[in-house]
């Protein structure tokens, strides 16, 4: 476990995927200010560690998140080095929602249990969503009065087209993993009590793959998503073409001449 991992966060890393547990499990993993100060110091680890390629996103004990625990996010923290970084990150909370400071490498949701509210605006944080077949999904946020401050309101729509997003944001009604994988809201459902295994798997196969461009590719897409074609396509050139004279390009290219998996160093 790495020191930045809290009471409610853990984080560890092995080899090069680092995986960061919410762990509140008597709350169904609610959000707590150790929790999102945890998890803006892991999302932070992951973009600046030069050996990590791959983040997993997950839930302790057979549930995601459950949204906002308000009572405990405005309590004093227990943890005097927790207190001391909730003053020192600017807006520790957006961050740890995954609204700002994204990661600039690949995060993989492993969600078993519920991920509703804060928990599925966390999911629309990641790239990429593995959901056990029996978990709960939904924003619940509009059924309660609220809104969803972490940013779904923008991204639901963008990401699984407006028809779609409206039916979850404005009715704040459960969302099935079958439902939400035809939707395109997630990649993939598995058996319960699989997600962390098969989101394991998806990661071994994206951090075998060579980290500049996989980075790149999120980048490219991040920074153009809504430019013209022709004002995107400048800006994939500008990150392209310096992956494509890389060592990890080169290596990439005699690995498959020599028939042997390629060993990238990141340059």
């Amino acid at each position: 476990m790495l020191p930045i991992s809290t009471e409610h966060c853990t984080v560890e890393q092995d080899g090069h995927v680092v995986t960061v547990t919410m762990n509140r499990p008597a709350a169904r993993n609610a959000l707590s200010s150790a929790m999102l100060v945890g998890l803006a110091e892991a999302w932070a680890y992951i973009s600046e560690t030069p050996e990590v390629r791959v983040g997993i996103l997950t839930g302790a004990e057979g549930h995601f998140c459950s949204g906002a625990d308000l009572k405990a996010m405005g309590a004093p923290p227990s943890d005097p080095r927790v207190a001391e970084r909730m003053r020192q990150i600017p807006d520790f909370h957006w961050k740890g929602l995954l609204r700002d400071g994204r990661p600039t490498k690949p995060l993989i949701a492993a969600v078993e249990g519920y991920a509703v509210a804060g928990g599925t605006e966390l999911l629309i944080g990641t790239d990429l969503r593995v959901v056990a077949e029996d978990a709960t999904l939904g924003l619940y946020e509009a059924r309660r009065g609220l809104f969803p401050m972490g940013g779904a309101a923008i991204r639901l729509p963008r990401q699984i087209g407006y028809a779609h997003a409206m039916d979850i944001l404005l009715t704040g009604r459960s969302v099935t993993p079958q439902e939400a994988l035809a939707m395109g809201l997630i990649n993939k459902v598995v058996p319960s009590g699989s997600a962390l295994t098969a989101a394991r798997e998806l990661a071994d196969q994206i951090a075998a793959c060579g980290p500049l461009a996989v980075q790149a590719i999120l980048r490219v897409y991040r920074e153009t998503e809504h430019l013209p074609e022709s004002a995107a396509l400048k800006i994939s050139d500008e990150i392209g073409w310096p992956v494509i004279g890389s060592e990890d390009a080169k290596e990439g290219t005699r690995a498959f001449r020599e028939k042997r998996p390629p060993v990238y160093k990141g340059h």
